[in-house]
């Protein structure tokens, strides 16, 4: 007879997330993608994983320096004769809100989806040079 030992910590873990996940709610979105922001010279550069959702249902906006991307993945149909033994992957309404730097170019943001990743670009602004002004004797 072999001894197996028994690690409940991955379980743990899982259950921990899913009740962050429930408890942590605001809006009405099911879900949220994983988010790296970027600092570069020139510009922000935000990468989110949006795995399965089409550049249709992806919607990005910029009000009052907050930048939301937000959108809906869509449940794949089933036949009547599967059973679904377990998923993993959420489904639904997600939202992201980030406040920008006065520093960037609202005008100028460009988004795009590229493998399941959702690229936004975010410009800065040029920098404003402080300017000295003379004084002359009257």
């Amino acid at each position: 007879m072999k001894i197996a030992r028994f690690e409940p910590w991955p379980y743990v873990d899982l259950l921990q997330r899913d009740l962050s996940r429930a408890t942590a709610r605001k809006d009405p979105a099911e879900w949220a993608p994983a988010v790296d922001i970027i600092e570069e010279k020139g510009r922000f550069l935000l990468r989110a994983d949006v795995p399965g959702v089409s550049p249709a249902d992806v919607e990005v906006s910029m009000d009052a320096g907050v930048l939301t991307v937000s959108g809906v993945r869509n449940a794949e149909e089933r036949s009547e004769d599967t059973e679904l033994q377990r998923t993993e992957r959420l489904t639904g309404r997600f939202s992201r809100r980030f406040t920008l730097p006065e520093t960037t170019d609202a005008d100028g943001i460009t988004a795009k989806i590229s493998n399941g990743i959702l690229e936004v670009v975010i410009p800065k602004l040029p920098e404003v040079q402080a300017r000295r002004i003379t004084v002359e004797a009257a």
